[in-house]
This record gives C-alpha cells, structure tokens and sequence, in this order.
C-alpha cells in the first residue's frame, strides 16, 4: 500500500479542544485546510453541506488503488481482478457496517444520492408497470407522499413517479420555526399513500426530522418510506435497523469520501422484488437473444463498470469516521450548531431560516441578511477568505416557503472550530456594512 501523508494514521479520541477528539491533529488530516485564498487569506470553509474536505487517509485509498490495484471487479481470474474485487468488496463491508445493515448485499453503489433516490423512484414505476406485486402497486387514486423542505433530488423523482403512474403527490408542510407541521400527519398520510419519502435533516433549515414517527404512521398504513440521509450520515450514529425504513440515500463526498460515488440501502426482500433501474453488463444472470434474467442484488442494481475507486475511498472515509467516533463528531456538531446560532442572533438585520434553537437540528444554518443580494453577501464572504454557499440550494421551494428567491447558508463538519466561526460572524458584520444593509 502506498505510503500516508500527514497524520492520517494518529487521529483519534484524544480529547481536549471543541471535540471528543484532536481537533488540531484531525485539521492537519485535510490538506485543503491550510491552503489560503484570495490574496492570501486562510481559508474559512463553511460549505461542508455541499462537500465535505478529504483526509489524506481517502486521497492515499484512491491513489493506492490506481496505482498497484487497478483493475475491473467480479470478471477476471488474474491477480488485480482478485485484488481489486476484494477492495471493493469491503468496501461494502465497511458502508454496511457504518449504517447498520444486516447484510452487505442490501448496500448498492451509484454515483451519487441523486442516482439512489431516482434508482428507488423508476424501479418503483418499472416494477408497477411489469406487475411486480401489491406492495409495489402505484396508480390513479394512490398518493406519494413528500415534504415541503425536500431537496430537489428527494421531489423531482417523486413528481416524475406519479406522472408516470398517475398517482397524486402530496406533501406535508413547514412550520414557522422550519419544522414539519406534524398537525397534518394523519391528514396526509392517509390508505392511499403507497410511499413516504422524506430528508433525515434538512439541508437547507438544519431541522432533524421525527424519522421513527413518520415511518411508523406510513407502516401503519402500509406505504413504503424513502430516507434522504445526505445530511445526516455525515454528521451523527445512523442505524438502517433503528431508523426501520425500506429504502435510504447518502453520497459518499458529504462525508469526506470522494465525489462521483452515492450508496442507496434497501431492505434485501424489497431490492430482490425490484426490478432493475439500469441494464447492461454485470447486472445479468441468463442472457438470451429474446430475453434475459437479472442478477441478485446488489449487483441487479450495479450495470456496468461500477465505481470502484470511489468505493474504495468511500471505505477509508468511513474508517476515519470510525476512528475519530460518530457521537464525537454529533457532540462536535451540536457545540458548533449551538455557538453559531448564539452568535448570529447578535447580527443584526440577520434572520435565521429554520430552528433557531440547536434542538433536534444539524450544523447547515441559512440566513437572510436584511434585503442584501446573496450573491452580493457570498462575495463579500469570499473576499475575506469565507466560502459559504448561495442560491436556492437545490430546495427552491423551501426557500419560497419564507418568501425569498435564495438564501446564504453556512455549514460544519467534523474539521470546523469555533475560531472560524467568530472569523464568519466577523466578516458578515464587514459585508453587512459595506452593502449598507439596514441603512
């Protein structure tokens, strides 16, 4: 294997600083934490929810893989193919672990959350329209149920599903504060609902959902639910089992992993009853001239020449996330949460979008500064060496829901420390200011 950079292998629960851990060894972990921007001023990378940094420990997975592994997995005999299948393979074994499957065939890889949640979505509609059974039955009269906080990735599937199947969307709604308004459950979530797909945390608001409480009123009405955990595996424990939904989508780059690798995990019953979302090589048992059988999952779900090396360095991510322990970086993440929402409220002109309490909540706090542009306040930010993201954050309806076009949106990771969130309130007080906001 190859050689490892920085202090990848001494990260650890070392205590002391913000975190349960070493925050100043886990910094040292990430190269692109020291470099400096504009003018040459350190960077302040609060843009974690849109991508997480890499640990040398990821970049040396990938980097090793190509260097003395490479090869294509499950088609040859020789020693790469073997080498390369294995590291892959555990991989899987690894993603399995992390999140709390039963099996490791129930984890298949994709290129990104997005690809996972339309996997779900257009197996659904495929598996209605060959009459792949009751359970997966969805027709003029049924109802897909969604939220209004959703990311595009976890609605436009949806709305795509019932213009295929004729089936009604419907969606539950935001309260004041940018919680669910659980006042409508049982009006939404009625017999008709087939699916209840819905974000783990908002990647826009922050707000930790009740995921136990709408999966068990979509059980009892016998709707399959779909989780949007981008936001959340990253950042706290995550267990499928505990969860007890039927289908959930993380991306690997959000959690320090590389970019061009998404994970969907399905319960084994439903993914073995699903037909396929993509066909072609690989995802086939018996191919004939006039028809063909599909392989076992995860496989059925994996055409083609699959991701390799980003599973492999999906793997390292998750191995570093391990080390450093995920109750460590959720108690990390509550201290920053809790320490910038305090701060902001001293901005003034500055409103919070979502809770503006750290309960039930996750370290992506948007904002609106008085009537000031965003693309005008992300600027002003990145002058001073502050990246921080702008626009509607693929959520446009989120941001509709408090009358506004975008928003500006500040979020943490494992690496993020306080120092650089009195440098963010800082700047936007000097932005604030210089754009005549409140004058």
């Amino acid at each position: 294997m190859a050689t490892g950079h920085g202090s990848s292998g001494t990260t650890g629960r070392q205590g002391g600083g913000e975190a349960g851990y070493d925050i100043g060894a886990v910094r040292k972990d990430f190269p692109a934490l020291s470099r400096t921007v504009r003018d040459g001023r350190p960077l302040v990378y609060l843009d974690s929810a849109a991508t997480a940094h890499k640990p040398w420990a990821v970049l040396d997975a990938e980097r090793d893989f190509y260097a003395f592994h490479n090869s294509n997995v499950h088609r040859g005999v020789h020693a790469l193919a073997e080498e390369a299948t294995e590291l892959y393979e555990q991989a899987r074994a690894r993603v399995a672990g992390f999140v709390g499957a039963v099996d490791t065939a129930e984890i298949v890889f994709t290129k990104n959350a997005s690809e996972a949640l339309n996997l779900v979505a257009y197996a659904l509609g495929n598996a209605n329209q060959l009459g792949c059974g009751d359970r997966f039955r969805i027709g003029p009269g049924d109802e897909v149920v969604i939220t209004e906080m959703e990311h595009h990735s976890n609605l436009i599937p949806w709305q795509v599903l019932c213009q295929r199947t004729g089936a009604t969307l419907r969606w539950l709604t935001i309260t004041p504060e940018g919680r669910l308004d659980l006042d409508d459950l049982d009006r939404v979530i009625t017999e008709r609902t087939r699916v209840v797909a819905f974000t783990h945390q908002s990647n826009i608001y922050g707000t930790v959902n009740p995921v136990e409480l709408l999966t068990a009123r979509a059980r009892r009405v016998g709707a399959l639910t779909v989780l949007d955990a981008c936001q959340s595996v990253p950042h706290m424990p995550v267990d499928v089992e505990r969860l007890g939904v039927d289908f959930m989508a993380f991306s690997g780059h959000k959690m320090c992993g590389p970019t061009g690798i998404g994970v969907l995990w399905g319960r084994y019953d439903l993914l073995a009853a699903l037909p396929p979302f993509l066909t072609g090589g690989e995802m086939n048992e018996v191919v004939t001239m006039a028809s063909s059988t599909y392989a076992q999952p995860p496989y059925r779900f994996e055409a083609g020449t699959p991701v390799i090396a980003q599973a492999i360095g999906l793997g390292a991510a998750v191995g570093y996330l391990e080390t450093l322990g995920m109750e460590a970086v959720a108690d990390h993440g509550r201290d920053l949460t809790a320490y910038a929402l305090e701060a902001l409220a001293e901005v003034d002109h500055l409103r919070v979008l979502g809770p503006t309490s750290p309960r039930d909540r996750g370290g992506a706090i948007s904002f609106a500064l008085g009537d000031a542009d965003t693309e005008d306040i992300g600027r002003g930010l990145d002058a001073l060496g502050i990246a921080v993201r702008v626009g509607h954050l693929c959520a446009r309806p989120a941001c509709v829901r408090f009358k506004l076009p975008a928003t500006t949106r500040a979020s943490f990771h494992l690496y993020t420390t306080r120092d650089e969130i009195d440098a963010f309130v800082h700047g936007l007080r000097e932005v604030s200011h210089a754009l005549g906001v409140g004058a």
